[in-house]
């Protein structure tokens, strides 16, 4: 099931095909690592970059550099380390940003990229361990809410919140970024089977895993939920039912929450409307407006690497945004208001980098869902449209996250990035008969 690999006369056919099932190993390994060993995932992301550099470079291939993505990506990178160096630290850590856009590539042009049956199956691989990560995910968290611990003895969080497999509410960003990539492909295929049974079968599990988004109970990721069926009823005509179905599955289950998890519901309700009515004064709130005003004291070139833990202890970004209408109340927060990054990819990457750094990134995101989007709208196949989405809900420029390039949120995204980039020039035969649903 390794990737095919060419041969050159600059690289030996035996060294290309060990590198290529090696790295095609540790594919398959990292959706375990990022689940529950960010070390380890650290360790086979560094492994399948190096792997790919050292064929690219035996074979001279550098036909990857040119790509949109990865010529904005570096540019990205290179504008970052720039800012690190002159600005008060973080060098060494932009210089290794670097390692999850090539981890994209790599896994787009070589392990899992092709036309060939063999390259197919690779993909089909890997979203099969995607898909029992998405499931894993979502049974511990039922088995928590049912029984009140999950397999390891752990109970949910204070503030209501399933932790599902891990001891700290990381549930719902893992089953967000999880939710259309795993679950879309196999949808689309019921909804194209003949007879209602299927279409049935599809609606079913649709409104079971909004169901448990919602029970899962952390605000961002159930709005995105909302974001990513709303974009899925867009592309894929087929799953409008479903995704209506889902979407109205998850209101009901809000509404019930006060009788069905109330812990669940004073944080998904009475807290989210408690923060919108004072947002400016929120935690979230407050971690804006602090991130904006260490950009505008650093507009060209930011504070380098983890640019919003460094400028915001500046007492001179203490202040409101008056041209956003936020009012100055006493030092805003102070340093309570004070975090590692400022919860947004595009507030870190202006924190960074400053209003090139920003530019940079948005125009490395665009040229991602380009990749992605390209020729969705002459044949629609099930795992491209999935990993679509899920791009569109990972980079949703209006959305608390984690740091860009920390594990696990990182590795989650480039590597479905990865596949997204293998899958959207695949053309061959036994593909076009795994995936196409029109």
């Amino acid at each position: 099931m390794q990737p095919a690999a060419p041969t050159t006369a600059t690289a030996r056919p035996d060294w290309v095909q060990a590198a290529g099932q090696a790295a095609f190993a540790a594919c398959l390994l990292l959706p375990l690592a990022l689940l529950h060993a960010r070390a380890v995932a650290e360790i086979l992301i560094a492994a399948i970059d190096i792997l790919f550099l050292a064929r690219c470079a035996a074979a001279r291939q550098t036909a990857w550099l040119r790509q949109p993505f990865m010529l904005a990506a570096l540019g990205w990178w290179a504008w970052l380390s720039v800012c690190s160096a002159i600005g008060t630290g973080g060098l060494l850590m932009s210089l290794l940003a670097i390692r999850l856009p090539v981890l994209a590539m790599a896994l787009g042009t070589w392990v899992l990229g092709g036309d060939t049956p063999r390259a197919a199956a690779a993909r089909h691989a890997t979203w099969v361990v995607l898909a029992v990560a998405f499931c894993w995910i979502g049974l511990q968290a039922w088995q928590q809410y049912l029984f009140g611990a999950n397999l390891f003895g752990q109970p949910r969080w204070p503030d209501g919140a399933l932790t599902g497999p891990f001891g700290k509410p990381r549930a719902g960003p893992a089953f967000i970024l999880l939710f259309f990539p795993a679950l879309l492909p196999w949808l689309a295929r019921q909804a194209a089977r003949p007879g209602p049974a299927p279409r049935m079968a599809a609606t079913g599990m649709a409104m079971l895993a909004a169901l448990t988004m919602v029970l899962i109970g952390q605000r961002m990721p159930t709005a995105l939920m909302l974001l990513g069926l709303a974009t899925t009823a867009l592309l894929v005509p087929r799953l409008r039912l479903a995704m209506v179905a889902a979407a109205a599955a998850g209101a009901a289950l809000v509404a019930a929450l006060p009788w069905v998890s109330p812990a669940a519901a004073a944080k998904l309700v009475q807290e989210t409307t408690l923060q919108m009515s004072h947002f400016g004064q929120s935690d979230y709130g407050l971690i804006f407006t602090r991130a904006i005003t260490v950009a505008e004291l650093h507009p060209w070139l930011g504070q380098g690497f983890d640019g919003f833990r460094r400028g915001c202890h500046d007492t001179a970004g203490m202040h409101g945004i008056a041209w956003l209408g936020i009012p100055t109340a006493g030092l805003n927060g102070g340093l309570a208001a004070c975090n590692f990054h400022p919860h947004n990819y595009y507030l870190e990457a202006l924190d960074n980098s400053g209003l090139p750094g920003l530019v940079l990134f948005t125009l490395m995101v665009a040229a991602a869902v380009a990749r992605l989007s390209h020729g969705l709208q002459k044949r629609l196949a099930p795992l491209r449209a999935g990993l679509l989405v899920g791009a569109v809900v990972a980079l949703w420029p209006v959305a608390s996250t984690s740091a860009f390039t920390s594990m696990p949120n990182g590795g989650w995204v480039f590597l479905l990035l990865g596949l997204g980039f293998a899958a959207a020039p695949a053309t061959g035969v036994r593909e076009q008969r795994a995936t196409n649903i029109v």
